[in-house]
């Protein structure tokens, strides 16, 4: 996920200790990770909230939520990366609940929140927005055991700010000061709080702990169409489309090797036919196609153009393996190699070890059957299980009955709320 330049916070991480008042007996996640989804007020959603586990499914009927959940959770993400409103909500008038009836002034708006469990415990961000007639942020909350460390309130509608104020305990136990009204005010407490006080010092750590959840976000969504021809080298980040499916294999398995080689093995059990490893073929003018390698051909096929005969090794370009396929071995990609390999806001100056990445996967059952979901959701369920990667995913209600079997997979039955 990309940032916006300027807006985005620094995240200081020396700041973020956890709370005086935590027992020093309590075991707090190492890695923030957002742990539950609020969707208050939100298209079809209404005093929703969710669970979120190392692995969640949401699931249901057409027009059930689903795709809207996610897109709630990214656009939480979007702000806590320090982008604007119109960005992360680039259709906000659709998002306003269908029957919510606009105030004397023609206000209307939706309201979400999430809760980031980390080293300093439970922190609950819970953000309101004005769509109509004009996109704003009208009130956030940040708690944290309790105690309210942040709130922002529109106190003049001709100004483009807020009214913010954060929990001081020093002196002055309170400060305020206006924030602007289309950006998220957490997001910017790094930059606005001194940490001179143990009440700024709590301020921050909440404050960063759900900034560094919120950035460690990568949404996904394989476009088959586009991964199936050669790609120029570059640096190798593999694309929210996953177009560039062969580049970033090139560098893989140069770099990742044994996560290559896994890769690889995965491969062979979502792809048809023998698979024996990934390799990448160097083409003129700087390009790259990614083939599967095989153990040898199926007696009496023809050798294909830049493939061996039947007696040899032989491989498959990935440009003639289905849709499915396809979209298994970029999802399979993303779960095994992490931030380091994909296009997203990088945060150099927190340790990997204090990271959790959440994939993002809408339509995570496009093109796939039954056996390839089912190696996926392992693979997902053995992974997540060791807290560094959380998926968070949407299937439909056919593919739902499927999945519940799988140890490790939390499934969110929309159609049944």
């Amino acid at each position: 996920m990309h940032s916006t330049g300027g807006s985005t916070p620094e995240v200081l991480s020396s700041s973020a200790s956890p709370s005086p008042s935590s027992s020093s007996s309590e075991r707090r996640p190492a890695r923030p990770a957002v742990t539950e989804l609020r969707l208050s007020a939100f298209a079809s959603h209404r005093a929703a909230v969710h669970t979120l586990g190392p692995v969640t499914l949401f699931a249901g009927a057409s027009g059930s939520g689903k795709s809207t959940a996610l897109r709630a959770y990214e656009a939480l993400a979007r702000l806590g990366a320090g982008e604007d409103l119109a960005t992360a909500f680039p259709d906000a008038a659709d998002r306003v609940p269908e029957r919510a009836r606009p105030d004397a002034q023609g206000r209307r708006g939706f309201r979400i929140g999430c809760t980031v469990d980390g080293p300093v415990g439970p922190v609950r961000l819970d953000v309101a927005v004005q769509a109509e007639p004009c996109l704003r942020v009208v009130g956030e909350r940040l708690t944290c055991r309790g105690r309210t460390l942040l709130t922002t309130a529109l106190r003049d509608p001709g100004r483009t700010s807020v009214q913010a104020e954060w929990h001081t305990a020093g002196a002055t136990p309170v400060t305020r000061a206006p924030l602007p009204d289309d950006l998220l005010g957490t997001a910017l407490l790094p930059l606005r709080v001194a940490g001179k006080t143990q009440g700024q010092l709590e301020v921050l750590a909440a404050a960063e702990q759900v900034v560094v959840a919120l950035r460690s976000v990568f949404a996904c969504d394989p476009r088959p169409d586009r991964m199936r021809a050669p790609v120029p080298t570059g640096e190798g980040r593999l694309r929210r489309g996953c177009d560039n499916l062969a580049e970033v294999l090139h560098r893989t398995r140069t770099d990742c090797p044994r996560r290559h080689a896994r890769l690889a093995s995965v491969a062979g059990a979502g792809c048809v036919g023998p698979v024996t490893g990934l390799g990448v073929e160097e083409l003129p003018g700087d390009r790259v196609r990614a083939v599967l390698e095989r153990a040898g051909a199926v007696a009496g096929s023809p050798a294909a153009p830049g493939e061996q005969g039947e007696r040899g090794p032989w491989v498959t370009p990935l440009g003639r393996l289905g849709d499915g396929e396809l979209r298994y071995l970029a999802l399979a990609l993303v779960l095994l190699t992490g931030p380091g390999v994909l296009a997203m806001d990088q945060l150099a100056e927190v340790p990997a070890a204090m990271r959790t990445l959440t994939v993002l996967a809408d339509r995570l059952d496009q093109g796939l059957d039954r056996r390839q979901l089912h190696e996926l959701l392992g693979l997902a369920a053995g992974i997540c299980a060791g807290g560094h990667i959380r998926l968070v995913g949407a299937v439909g209600e056919a593919a739902a009955e499927g999945v519940r079997e799988v140890p490790g997979v939390t499934v969110v039955d929309l159609s049944r709320e």
